[in-house]
């Protein structure tokens, strides 16, 4: 259950009592330049899963990690010369940055959907800023209101559309943009624009010297990281609801359990969550699909997961994971 909602103006005690409630793998709304964020933090799993419980959000779309300046941001990023002319230009501010993510990131999985890239913004926000360097670890922290609902610009908003699913709103006064950041894709040799926002396409094209692509008029590259169809997908085949092993399929299945599942006759067994917990299974989704993908397994079967609350996400995940393959392309 959580604890009732506490909104906090500045002080040295309130930042540091919500430094010490995201190290400790709580929930807390910050102030930033654009829209108050949900911060939890990024490292921790379980935490990231409980915004989505909180947001009540129906996907596990890619979250954006904040720092409290370029270096940090770069032990978890990898940059090239464009994100380097984009950070010097834009940064701090309402820029996010969507970077091959580095092999030796503490960042969980869930902060980034299972996906190689990771989406990172320093902002401009004092406050914001602050409490990142307080906390001394990267911040997953999408819009402060429920999924859906309209973005929040002051610790009202949030505490009218979230109430006691967060334990504490850091008030910061009205935020001074109040649109979202702008996020770039530099994942490709493209500059793709995934999220128009605070920062102009054409200041993106001034500062690289180069065309930028709206990602709504290219296919190859969606709006979102985690679009395709084919996505978060192992190298063993997936089946979902599966309640009995299917040998004649798949000869030796590792299941992914959940709850009061099935397990007799399959090879071996990893828990999303023996008690059923959605929030438990979530933080664990991504680590279990890498454990399960073995060579000595034929497939990996999913025990049927319940479609409310996050399991609506997890069967979303699972479902991408378990589409037919599309082939490569020729070179």
């Amino acid at each position: 259950m959580c604890p009732a909602l506490t909104i906090r103006p500045y002080s040295e005690g309130a930042l540091s009592q919500a430094a010490g409630k995201l190290r400790a793998g709580e929930l807390v709304a910050f102030p930033t330049e654009t829209v108050y964020g949900l911060g939890a933090d990024a490292t921790n799993a379980d935490a990231v899963a409980g915004i989505y419980a909180a947001k009540q959000r129906p996907s596990f779309n890619p979250l954006i990690s904040h720092f409290p300046d370029r270096d940090a941001a770069a032990a978890h990023a990898t940059f090239d010369a464009r994100a380097e002319k984009l950070a010097a230009a834009f940064w701090p501010g309402a820029l996010t940055l969507v970077l091959p993510k580095r092999s030796d990131s503490t960042v969980c999985e869930l902060t980034t959907a299972g996906l190689p890239s990771i989406a990172v913004r320093v902002p401009a926000h004092p406050m914001a800023r602050e409490l990142l360097r307080a906390v001394g670890r990267p911040v997953a922290a999408p819009s402060a209101n429920r999924s859906g609902r309209i973005s929040p610009t002051t610790a009202g908003h949030v505490a009218h559309s979230l109430g006691n699913a967060i334990g504490m709103i850091l008030d910061g006064g009205p935020c001074g943009v109040g649109l979202e950041s702008t996020v770039i894709d530099l994942t490709t040799d493209r500059v793709v624009m995934l999220r128009p926002g605070g920062i102009t396409k054409e200041q993106i094209a001034e500062v690289l010297g180069t065309e930028v692509i709206m990602a709504e008029t290219d296919d190859s590259a969606p709006k979102s990281p985690g679009m395709l169809t084919s996505h978060y997908a192992p190298g063993l085949p997936v089946r979902l609801d599966a309640t009995a092993p299917d040998k004649a399929t798949y000869g030796h299945e590792i299941l992914l359990g959940f709850g009061d599942c099935v397990t007799k006759g399959f090879d071996a067994v990893l828990w999303l969550s023996k008690s059923g917990n959605d929030v438990e299974a979530a933080a664990n989704l991504f680590a279990r699909l890498h454990e399960a993908d073995q060579k000595r397994f034929d497939g990996i079967a999913i025990a049927p997961i319940p479609a409310t609350g996050l399991g609506l996400a997890i069967n979303d995940r699972m479902k991408r994971a378990s589409a037919p393959r599309a082939p490569h392309p020729s070179p």
